[in-house]
């Protein structure tokens, strides 16, 4: 009977353990589309495609739940994923068929704000909508802190664009108050999932 329980005991002991899981450092994570600092187009911004003396191509319109624009000649265009100046390029191409050296510029009028959740150990778990600038701190801020029971250890889960598994990047609070290393510059995307434990 002392075997059987010192085995359970074993068993259960360890799993009661706190394991962070897997996850990279947030100085160690790498985008799979990287944009070199460049805002990328997102669902529900407004974008104004401008063709150079062409009036009628030119069309102001709101990027759909389906990432896609509407455009004169063109009709549906895949706007979101892109930056302006890689969409200005791929709709230069394809207009081409239709008139000579087209220029195309393509302006953000409304960018729509980022909308994320916050759960754990914070005051008020929720879904929040930020300035398209946030990162962790001003998520957390939003929430009210932590609660009195809260580690600290900060995740953030992130869906690659892909559709491949999520990626699970871990922050250090105090590096973040700090203003230290790549936590401090990392911009939260609609659908990210901020975890305090």
């Amino acid at each position: 009977m002392k075997r059987a329980t010192i085995v359970l005991l074993a068993v259960f002991g360890g799993a009661c353990r706190h394991d962070p899981g897997t996850f990279i450092w947030v100085d160690d994570f790498r985008e799979e589309f990287p944009t070199d600092g460049e805002y990328v187009i997102r669902q529900g911004d407004t974008v104004n495609v401008r063709v150079f003396g062409q009036e009628a191509m030119s069309a102001r319109s709101r990027v759909r739940a389906d990432g896609k624009i509407s455009l004169p000649f063109l009709n549906d265009v895949t706007a979101a994923g892109f930056t302006p100046v890689v969409l200005s390029a791929q709709l230069q191409t394809r207009l081409k068929e239709f008139i000579n050296n087209p220029v195309v510029t393509i302006s953000l009028e409304e960018i729509r704000p980022v909308p994320v959740s916050v759960l754990g150990e914070v005051p008020r778990p929720a879904i929040y909508t930020l300035d398209p600038n946030a990162g962790v701190l001003q998520a957390l801020a939003a929430a009210g802190g932590f609660t009195n029971f809260a580690s600290k250890e900060l995740f953030v889960l992130r869906n690659p664009p892909d559709g491949s598994k999520a990626h699970r990047i871990r922050f250090d609070y105090d590096a973040l108050t700090k203003a230290a290393g790549k936590g401090a510059s990392f911009k939260l995307r609609p659908g990210d999932v901020i975890i305090v434990e």
